[in-house]
């Protein structure tokens, strides 16, 4: 939990920068930006899944 903390402080640190300097805001819209966190997300986890099982993955594929 500290972890998340730390980068919400990082991130409205950024952002007040950003806000100060005048310059936009560094970051895609909002549900862009979470879509393309989940599809990070989601692909580190789909890696790390077939790294972990690969006998269980080739059995699900046709032959």
């Amino acid at each position: 939990m500290e972890k998340v903390i730390t980068t919400f402080l990082v991130g409205l640190g950024v952002g007040a920068v950003f806000g100060i300097a005048r310059l936009p805001v560094p970051a895609p819209s909002a549900l862009s930006g979470v879509m393309g966190i989940a599809g990070i997300y989601g692909g580190y986890r789909l890696v790390e899944l077939v790294l972990q099982n690969p006998d269980k993955i080739q059995q699900l594929l046709p032959v």
